[in-house]
């Protein structure tokens, strides 16, 4: 616990409003990405079908309802800063997973480099925290 405390301590001295505003473009990247996902399920599904022959379709259709879900509701998180380790860590084995997919099927280097990028983001905002212009410090604050 201390060490998330450290953590925080060094984040809100060190903190730059171009910092925040990465935090947020990435919220919205992933809440829009869950709306995608849960408007075209049956693309989503197309991606996870080698998932899907293993155990006849119940962990497929789990992993699909977990990856818009997540993708949506930590996305609206990350945006505004609220419980932003979380939704990250909600994040981060389906972003190794989207990793993981383009060497397993069908390599698409335009993905695999936005899913890198957003799972460095995603990395770096899981050490760093939300920030000094967030929700949490805001609730932090009023302690």
């Amino acid at each position: 616990m201390n060490n998330v405390k450290n953590l925080n301590k060094w984040a809100n001295a060190h903190t730059y409003f171009s910092v925040d505003l990465v935090r947020i473009a990435v919220g919205v990247f992933l809440f829009i990405k869950g709306i995608y996902f849960i408007t075209n399920t049956q693309y989503l599904g197309d991606l996870l079908a080698p998932l899907d022959k293993a155990d006849g379709g119940m962990f497929g259709m789990f992993i699909v309802h977990y990856i818009a879900s997540a993708h949506f509701l930590g996305g609206i998180l990350i945006v505004f800063g609220l419980l932003t380790r979380w939704a990250i860590i909600a994040q981060l084995p389906i972003l190794i997973g989207a990793v993981v997919i383009n060497f397993m099927g069908e390599m698409h280097s335009q993905n695999l480099f936005l899913s890198l990028l957003i799972l460095g983001i995603c990395i770096f905002f899981l050490v760093y925290g939300s920030g000094k212009h967030s929700a949490d410090y805001f609730f932090k604050m009023q302690e």
